[in-house]
């Protein structure tokens, strides 16, 4: 009797299933080649997208993060606009001299040719002018630069008369120089 591999329990190697190193592990190969270019491609884009996030003019703005700087320019501007935006009849030299030291730019030339005409009304008419900041948010903060939306309170007294207050909003921008910052535009808004 002739015995055939099938007699012995023994498979016999299947014609269609390649030796090793056939189609099999190429398919594996082939797959673990296209997962490693995906892991590549899907990092280079990421790479790029999370620098044109930093890249952006957002990403420069410090007034969110950035507590202390905040802070100062906020108490700066705050200063200066109640000092400016403030006189008496008998005091407005003072006024035009805060406004000297502490506007500069196109602020100070507004103000310069505003107080001008102010100063002398308010000696006539015996008028004080009373500034007092409610709220002021820095919007952009970058390295010496800042811009601010203030919120103001004005009380203006003449004599003889019943004193009367007026709420104003402000754009203002200011610049660090020196370590104080200076206000560099106001625009009434």
């Amino acid at each position: 009797m002739s015995s055939t591999v099938e007699d012995i329990g023994v498979d016999a190697p299947d014609e269609e299933t390649p030796a090793a190193g056939g189609r099999g592990h190429r398919r594996a190969l082939i797959a673990a080649g296209l997962a490693v270019l995906l892991l590549v491609l899907g990092g280079s884009g990421m790479l790029f997208r999370a620098h044109q996030l930093r890249s952006t003019p957002a990403a420069g703005n410090r007034a969110l993060t950035d507590t202390e700087a905040t802070s100062q320019v906020t108490g700066d501007v705050s200063d200066t606009l109640g000092k400016v935006l403030s006189y008496t009849p008998q005091a407005t030299d003072v006024t035009a001299q805060s406004a000297r030291e502490l506007l500069a730019g196109k602020a100070a030339k507004q103000y310069a040719e505003l107080f001008g005409q102010v100063g002398k009304r308010a000696k006539e008419q015996k008028l004080t002018l009373t500034t007092q900041v409610v709220r002021a948010g820095v919007t952009r903060l970058t390295g010496s630069e800042a811009r601010l939306l203030v919120f103001l309170d004005q009380t203006a007294q003449r004599k003889g008369r019943p004193a009367g207050a007026v709420a104003a909003q402000l754009s203002v921008t200011a610049e660090l120089r020196g370590g104080n910052w200076l206000i560099t535009d106001i625009t009434a808004r």
